[in-house]
């Protein structure tokens, strides 16, 4: 039988004693360490009181970017509005595509669907994915909703979708070069888009959150800083007037094989352009089409020589003098006026010519003989006066001066081409402005691209007097016998003036470009309306300012009478009857 071992035998073994349990490392070595943890922990608590009570706000910050984010909060752009509320800009939600190219995972088949969808091969999808960083992309921006729900559909890891603003254009081309458009960033790179971009802009707002490492948003921390959405704009223009300018001028682009056209629409009352139309255009809400010579606001951008519309003016100017009257007859019989040894010819031999004929007929023999009676210094101070040579005081990027050169520098013979439009430079606005003077009694007015409510007031020019004279002169120049019978409506009475010009290439003349315009108001008695047409470079036979410009003049005038509801001071039938009625032929 074994014998148990009581507790007072175990007790009494000295472990101390074994050789085996000996320690041979030196006191002072074991207090040392002891020492050094110590002082480790006395370091990390003094950092941790630095940190959570002297300098708190650094870290605090620190710690933060690693998982808090500020999210911009977009401001939705402001609209674009024609006079009476139609929409001629605006800005809609549409998905942007992005990606964290070290997290995508897809097969080579959804590679290709994705490239398909966003509109690209292989190669370039992964140049995209190679442009950005590990952690962002972007793939494609601004798609549209069908073609992200497709790539939704795909399932692809590591591809994402964040909400934009797209500008859409209702009007499309017909209001291109009103209008303008945007680029990706939503800034304005034309038209009304860059002209009022502040307004329009608007401020950016702000979101705190809270993001994991894929940087999806899985908490908001309630920081928030409301955007303030842009202004909206309402402009002065008419979209219906708009439209049907801007088909007429293309339909007589077409008709006549030219290479551009414009028209301008002027409100007398009030200065505001009801319409400004060019074509070739664009459709501003495709990216890939903008380019080349569509984008050009011929009306504003583009400066030729006025040609015969300058004539009522030195006629005005004459009459306002003193130096003639409307009966006051005018020797042309001769064919031509010889100024610095060069002759000046008119189309026809028209004998003795009245004051009004020589509107009528378009005569550069009256009007020089009219213009050498003057001062440089007259002529200079008249068409400085309605607006040549001078910049157009409107809110819109790109409007020209134009070219008149000082008075010092004129020759006798520059004073004499001066009078009928060669010598000269201006804008087609710029011509339509400066018969606001015949319209509104002699009193030039500002002109707007902004809705205004009341009526302006200009600066006097002529005397009112003249300036119906005038008139009167150019119902007889739409009329017959004159140069722009084609310019007549149904149901209003109108008067213009037909221009044709030779285009200038190099240091001289082309003797086949021309440029052909008809500018003139309606109704004659009271002006409502200015309108101004111009036809580049007509090529099918025609090319006259009187058988070119003067229809779409006579049918923008009707459609644009009616729009703005003014009543008709003519029988419904017109009062000349333009059919049959052969224009008599233009000097220039």
């Amino acid at each position: 039988m074994k014998k148990l071992l009581t507790p007072t035998a175990v007790r009494g073994v000295n472990y101390a004693t074994s050789p085996l349990l000996a320690s041979k490392t030196p006191n002072w070595r074991s207090r040392f360490l002891v020492a050094a943890v110590a002082l480790g922990f006395v370091g990390l608590l003094l950092r941790a009181a630095q940190i959570q009570l002297v300098k708190p706000e650094f870290f605090q910050k620190e710690g933060e970017k690693r998982y808090a984010h500020s999210l911009e909060v977009p401001a939705t752009r402001g609209r674009v509005l024609d006079r009476s509320g139609q929409l001629l800009a605006t800005s809609v939600p549409v998905p942007s595509v992005w990606a964290i190219p070290k997290d995508l995972k897809a097969t080579p088949e959804q590679r290709r669907q994705l490239a398909r969808l966003l509109g690209m091969d292989d190669t370039e999808l992964n140049q995209r994915l190679a442009s950005g960083s590990a952690s962002f992309a972007w793939l494609k921006r601004q798609v549209d909703t069908t073609t992200w729900d497709q790539i939704d559909k795909l399932g692809i890891k590591g591809v994402y979708q964040s909400r934009e603003f797209r500008r859409r254009y209702p009007e499309g081309e017909s209001a291109a070069h009103v209008v303008g458009f945007t680029n990706l960033e939503d800034q304005g790179q034309e038209g009304v888009e860059l002209a009022f971009q502040r307004q329009l802009q608007g401020r950016n707002g702000s979101r705190g959150v809270v993001k994991d490492r894929l940087g999806r948003v899985i908490e908001d921390m309630g920081t928030h800083t409301q955007p303030a959405d842009g202004s909206d704009i309402a402009l002065s223009v008419d979209a219906k007037v708009q439209f049907f300018a801007y088909q007429r001028v293309r339909e007589a682009v077409a008709e006549h094989k030219a290479k551009a056209g414009s028209v301008v629409v002027l409100d007398v009352q009030t200065g505001e352009i009801l319409a400004l139309a060019n074509y070739p255009s664009y459709d501003p809400g495709e990216r890939g089409k903008r380019t080349g010579e569509q984008l050009r606001n011929r009306a504003l951008t583009d400066i030729f020589e006025p040609g015969s519309t300058m004539k009522p003016f030195v006629v005005a100017w004459a009459l306002e003098t003193g130096k003639v009257k409307p009966e006051t007859p005018i020797n042309a019989s001769a064919g031509s006026v010889v100024v610095s040894g060069i002759a000046i010819k008119d189309a026809h031999h028209y004998g003795t010519l009245s004051v009004r004929e020589v509107i009528q007929k378009s005569s550069n023999i009256g009007t020089v003989r009219m213009a050498m009676q003057m001062q440089p210094r007259e002529l200079w101070e008249l068409y400085s006066s309605v607006g040549y040579g001078q910049k157009p005081q409107i809110s819109f990027p790109g409007a020209v001066t134009g070219r008149l050169r000082p008075y010092k520098t004129w020759r006798p013979i520059e004073q004499a081409t001066m009078a009928y439009g060669y010598g000269l430079s201006t804008s087609l606005l710029q011509i339509a402005r400066a018969y606001t003077t015949f319209a509104r009694d002699g009193e030039v007015i500002p002109i707007t691209m902004l809705r205004q409510e009341q009526p302006v007031s200009g600066i006097r020019v002529i005397s009112p007097e003249t300036a119906r004279e005038i008139r009167t002169m150019l119902q007889m120049a739409a009329g017959p016998g004159g140069t722009g019978t084609l310019a007549q409506t149904i149901g209003y009475s109108v008067g213009g003036k037909s221009g044709t010009a030779h285009k200038q290439e190099g240091k001289g003349y082309a003797s086949n470009k021309y440029r052909s315009w008809f500018v003139g108001l309606a109704p004659i008695d009271k002006p409502r309306i200015v309108v101004a047409v111009m036809v580049d470079e007509p090529s099918n036979g025609k090319y006259y300012g009187g058988a070119v410009a003067a229809p779409v003049f006579s049918q923008v005038v009707q459609q644009t009478l009616r729009t703005l509801g003014v009543p008709p001071d003519l029988d419904v039938k017109p009062r000349v009857v333009a059919k049959g009625i052969p224009d008599a032929p233009e000097s220039f």
